[in-house]
């Protein structure tokens, strides 16, 4: 159990029978009343958010996950497979449970998986990812607009849209949570 007053930023929570994460925290003191922590937490799961105004003294159930620095080996038919960097224990996550991650999973790469009740729950993606072109069109001198973008498509079949000059080969940082292009990157 964890006080009110003392949930901050990055804790986790037991909400609805699952594990919610607190992405938000703000404190307020009414000048008359009781102090409550105001937060907003993502569910683990589902990415599903919920809002709550807690106060300081009352104490709710806080979720034992387990985060694991684990490093992405290779995908089969059904599943992700990573191996943890200390214990070097497999873990085998299911692709139908989290298929948007296919895009931004790159052999070799590190990645914190959230274990709940034994059970892989997430896989942390970096915010921003550095992925090279690996299908661009060329355009033609002239076809240039302001603010001009073309598709492309990454090394791990993810698609972008980038400026005109973005060739195959180059290096691009890609915002993981809007799926859009950053800025390019020399290697």
């Amino acid at each position: 159990m964890i006080r009110g007053g003392d949930i901050v930023r990055g804790s986790c929570l037991l909400q609805k029978g699952q594990p919610y994460i607190v992405v938000e925290r703000e404190f307020h003191n009414p000048g008359k009343g009781t102090a409550v922590a105001r937060i907003k937490m993502k569910s683990i799961k589902d990415g599903s958010v919920l809002s709550l105004t807690i106060p300081t003294q009352q104490e709710v159930e806080d979720a034992q996950v387990d985060l694991r620095r684990s490093q992405y080996q290779y995908t089969d038919q059904d599943s992700y497979h990573f191996m943890d960097n200390e214990s070097f224990e497999q873990y085998e996550v299911p692709i139908t449970e989290h298929p948007d991650k296919k895009f931004y999973l790159k052999e070799s790469d590190n990645y914190d998986l959230t274990i709940w009740e034994g059970k892989v729950i997430d896989i942390g993606v970096p915010y921003k990812v550095v992925f090279t072109v690996a299908e661009s069109e060329n355009y033609i001198k002239g076809d240039t607009v302001s603010g001009a973008t073309k598709p492309i498509v990454t090394e791990t079949g993810l698609t972008v849209r980038v400026p005109l000059f973005i060739k195959q080969g180059e290096k691009i940082l890609v915002n993981t949570e809007t799926n859009e292009y950053v800025e390019r990157v020399n290697s």
